[in-house]
């Protein structure tokens, strides 16, 4: 399987002519969805979904069941939903964004496991009950702590791990984000780039 980050929480998965989309939201290439069979799109909020690319793009849209998203067709998921899309078996799991400060408004957030092996999480730390081999890490949000993402790669304890949601930090704190995962998990954890593949 192919993976290729793009620009903050998109990724791109190709599997035998397959190509299934996560979180293509306004900050990320449109090259990422081009020949898309699918998108998942972890939750409501702007830099994890670009409603009006997806609404001329023709394609299945699967979001929270609970997701506010006006002027787009969407597939409803709840939490624990297992389906397939595009060849690739899904499990949604959790069901929250996380905390926001000031008790400012959540929305609902699913995290999705392709293929009982990747796991998106979208602007969550939820760890799910099994096994991942492949994890993407929220590297930074206005909602999270550098150890938050420590502390979650270090709960999951994946073979791999890859930084998503990374677009609002500059080169400089990237630097430093990606030098602390490194070091302190176990994990195979590296930085792709927009546009770069495994």
């Amino acid at each position: 399987m192919r993976i290729t980050k793009y620009t903050h929480s998109c990724v791109r998965l190709e599997h035998e002519g397959r190509v299934l989309v996560i979180d293509p939201g306004v900050w990320s290439e449109s090259a990422a969805l081009t020949g898309a069979d699918a998108v998942l799109v972890t939750h409501e909020h702007a830099d994890h979904i670009d409603v009006l690319r997806l609404a001329g793009l023709g394609v299945a849209v699967y979001a929270p069941a609970d997701a506010n998203i006006p002027r787009l067709e969407v597939i409803g998921v709840s939490s624990g939903a297992e389906f397939t899309v595009a060849d690739f078996r899904v499990r949604a799991v959790g069901g929250r964004h996380a905390f926001i400060y000031g008790g400012q408004p959540d929305c609902a957030n699913l995290g999705y496991i392709l293929d009982e092996a990747i796991y998106h999480p979208g602007d969550s730390l939820h760890v799910p009950d099994q096994p991942i081999e492949t994890l993407l890490v929220p590297a930074q949000g206005s909602w999270m702590k550098t150890a938050e993402a420590i502390d979650f790669v270090k709960a999951i304890k994946p073979q791999r791990a890859f930084a998503i949601h990374d677009a609002q930090i500059n080169d400089r704190g990237l630097s430093s984000v990606n030098g602390w995962l490194a070091e302190e998990t176990d994990n195979g954890y590296r930085y792709l780039r927009p546009g770069e593949s495994v």
